[in-house]
């Protein structure tokens, strides 16, 4: 029995395959709590689930960004933006920055990724969460004030999306 959709990830092919998973399971989040395709900040992010896939994964980021260019200590920018064809009736999307996750055998998770709202909308969006407002999955990401974002889940969708109003482009 396979615990992960992709893990191990072990060449490049499984590795697109998973990013255009993260896409349209993050999406659909973004469909269910919001009602509507967010526009994505330009980040990407696979969770990996072992030590082995890791070190491939590192590997093939170190080809595939600028390892000089880094936000926050973990997100590279690409060379070339990786580009996700409209899936369904999912827009084309392009993603400037990728993040690989170290291994967490606990998070059955494959990735994640950020969404833009303008940053009024963004503040009107998280007071309601702070005032009560009930939005299905969505959440002020919790015991992390590091981070303003808000976070959107469902135990059925493996990914994670989260809310923010920044940026990755």
């Amino acid at each position: 029995m396979k615990l992960y959709r992709f893990s191990p990830i072990q060449n490049r092919t499984q590795m697109i395959e998973a990013l255009k998973h993260i896409h349209v399971a993050c999406n659909a989040l973004s469909m269910q709590s919001m009602g509507r395709y967010l526009p994505v900040a330009g980040n990407i992010g696979i969770f990996c689930h072992y030590d082995d896939e890791f070190t491939f994964l590192k590997k093939l980021q170190a080809e595939l960004t600028d390892l000089s260019s880094c936000v926050y200590g973990k997100y590279f920018k690409l060379h070339e933006p990786i580009v996700i064809s409209e899936t369904r009736d999912i827009p084309k999307t392009m993603y400037s920055f990728l993040y690989i996750r170290k291994p967490d055998p606990n998070k059955n998770q494959v990735g994640d990724l950020d969404f833009y709202l303008e940053p009024e909308k963004y503040a009107k969006l998280k007071q309601s969460l702070h005032e009560g407002k009930v939005i299905k999955g969505a959440r002020i990401l919790p015991n992390r004030p590091d981070l303003d974002l808000i976070e959107l889940s469902d135990p059925n969708i493996d990914a994670v999306g989260f809310i923010g109003d920044k940026k990755w482009q």
